[in-house]
């Protein structure tokens, strides 16, 4: 009962109507950022920061605006990786896996209404999660500790092969690209530079938006340029837009159980709503009996991961509100502004500033609403970009890009490397090897690093310290079936095709 009473408070702060126009003003201007493919959530937020001064908010304003451009730039983020291949930010990687071979297909607006209904669902799911289970659920991340991230990784990495590819050898090896990319830069231990051959632009790593947008966008450009736009979704002709409520009711298990894993890996510190997305995909390819169609335009393989990264973008949520410790790189910069309002995010914050938590849970639940409302009535308007010529809407869409990633770095070096990544992308797909793990690999690399040393450092250099604990034996075995399994599975479970040259 109390819960409710603190609930109710909440509305009357969020049912403000200064505070009502900053959540949907929020959701609206986040809806517009995460169009940008390669912009993502934790650069518009940024970037509006000083939005939120110079209109003089208090704390709960502010945070009540910022999160609802959070949450507006996740919903967002999908279209782009439906319409053209081109992923809107790191967790909506995934969403191109299936998304994309729908749009092809001529259900591009099916795709999309059912990402938007999935990211609904996740996204209210972890947010009523957020309001009863919080304090309970933060105690989760104190049983993590640095081995059990490393084998948690571990176990992302190892089942790859499962996830973008029918080739284990050729997913390990993306794998280990991406990791041996994420290698490049300064050393977080000892301040050496590592695989730089001397470059100053290169000691800061290799930013994970100039990989993604190679990789994906400018690999794609070529990739049209070669086939004269014969393999591009672009160009599909929809007689009718319609809301697949037969797909919502057969993915609507797929959403729950995906909302759960996202959740879960969003309150996880530092594990953020790309690793809730992918492992809602894997885990969902693994429970269904029949996957033989993911990847190729399954329903269930955009319902996982769009209910997954938004379940995680809340569950984010729970350690910075009651730990004070970023979930994600957007809580982190979230968290930044709170400390900036002198407001010190923790357990003593429920009790000291009950309205700035219970407001900000009832601007979520509003904000969920009002992106429903935005992202699937105006679907009809989203699909009209496949109406632009084709010559026109791809090399527009990398213009984008590159402008978006030039002025966050100001580099021309970025500009001239995401050209380099995109020659890497459209070779590799030539040969058909899968971009997903190079991806991956250099989004949680320095992770899975930074895990293994600091498991290093508390045991004094003893390897049996990664295998103390339950949950990473748990991941280890899982590791281990999760990499072998697929193997046998293919040779004793599929068919074998006719060899032809």
């Amino acid at each position: 009962m109390e819960t409710f009473s603190l609930l109710a408070q909440g509305f009357a702060v969020a049912l403000t109507p200064t505070t009502l126009a900053l959540a949907v003003a929020g959701c609206i201007i986040g809806t517009m950022v995460g169009a940008l493919p390669g912009l993502g959530p934790s650069n518009g937020v940024a970037i509006l920061i000083p939005l939120a001064f110079s209109l003089g908010l208090d704390a709960t304003e502010a945070l009540i605006l910022m999160t609802s451009v959070y949450y507006g730039a996740m919903y967002r983020g999908r279209i782009s990786s439906i319409l053209l291949n081109i992923p809107g930010d790191e967790p909506a990687l995934m969403t191109t896996l299936d998304g994309y071979p729908m749009a092809r297909d001529g259900r591009a607006s099916d795709a999309l209404v059912l990402s938007g209904v999935a990211s609904f669902v996740g996204a209210l799911l972890a947010t009523f999660g957020l309001m009863l289970l919080a304090p309970v659920l933060a105690r989760v991340a104190y049983l993590f500790g640095p081995a059990e991230y490393f084998a948690l990784y571990l176990l992302a990495f190892s089942t790859l092969g499962g996830i973008a590819s029918d080739n284990q050898r050729k997913a390990a090896l993306a794998a280990c690209m991406g990791l041996a990319i994420a290698m490049i830069g300064l050393d977080n231990s000892t301040g050496m530079s590592r695989f730089t051959g001397g470059n100053l632009h290169l000691m800061d790593g290799v930013d994970f938006l100039v990989a993604i947008v190679g990789l994906f966008a400018v690999s794609e450009v070529f990739i049209f340029i070669e086939s004269h736009g014969r393999s591009s979704a672009i160009g599909v002709k929809l007689e009718s837009i319609t809301i697949p409520f037969k797909d919502i009711v057969n993915t609507f298990g797929t959403m729950l159980r995906s909302t759960v894993i996202g959740f879960v890996a969003g309150i996880l510190p530092g594990a953020g709503a790309s690793l809730g997305s992918f492992l809602a995909y894997m885990s969902e390819k693994a429970w269904v009996r029949d996957n033989s169609q993911f990847g190729k335009g399954d329903p269930r393989g955009v319902a996982a991961p769009e209910a997954g990264n938004k379940a995680a973008a809340g569950g984010a949520l729970v350690p910075m509100l009651t730990l004070g410790v970023p979930g994600s790189r957007t809580t982190a910069v979230l968290l930044a502004l709170l400390m900036t309002l002198n407001i010190t995010p923790g357990p003593l914050q429920f009790t000291e500033r009950p309205e700035v938590v219970w407001g900000l849970m009832a601007a979520l639940l509003i904000a969920n609403i009002v992106l429903l409302i935005l992202n699937v009535p105006m679907v009809r308007i989203f699909v009209k970009v496949l109406s632009v010529p084709p010559w026109i809407l791809l090399p527009g869409a990398c213009m984008v890009s590159f402008v978006g990633i030039y002025s966050l770095s100001g580099s021309y070096f970025d500009l001239v490397l995401m050209i380099v990544f995109g020659l890497l992308g459209y070779f590799l797909r030539k040969l058909h090897v899968p971009t997903v793990p190079i991806i991956l690999g250099i989004l949680l690399g320095n992770h899975m690093e930074d895990s293994l040393r600091r498991a290093m450092v508390i045991s004094g250099g003893d390897w049996k310290y990664l295998f103390q604990s339950g949950i990473s034996i748990g991941f280890w075995i899982a590791a281990i079936i999760g990499f072998v399994a697929p193997v046998f599975l293919r040779r004793f479970l599929k068919t074998p095709t006719p060899h032809t040259t």
